[in-house]
């Protein structure tokens, strides 16, 4: 069974979660080169897929 995509809304609000917690403090789960906003960081997790939050529909 394919996984199902995440809508607009989805997807901006997983990166913002993201962004938060890293701006919190959380680790980056990739490597990060130089100096990087927390949310460029959610970014690329979100797109290696990475990213450690489930959307519950």
């Amino acid at each position: 069974m394919e996984a199902p995509t995440l809508s607009k809304y989805e997807r901006a609000r997983l990166i913002g979660a993201r962004a938060l917690q890293l701006a919190f403090g959380a680790p980056p789960l990739m490597e990060v080169e130089g100096k990087m906003s927390p949310m460029s960081i959610a970014l690329k997790e979100m797109d290696s897929g990475i990213i450690p939050l489930v959307v519950l529909r």
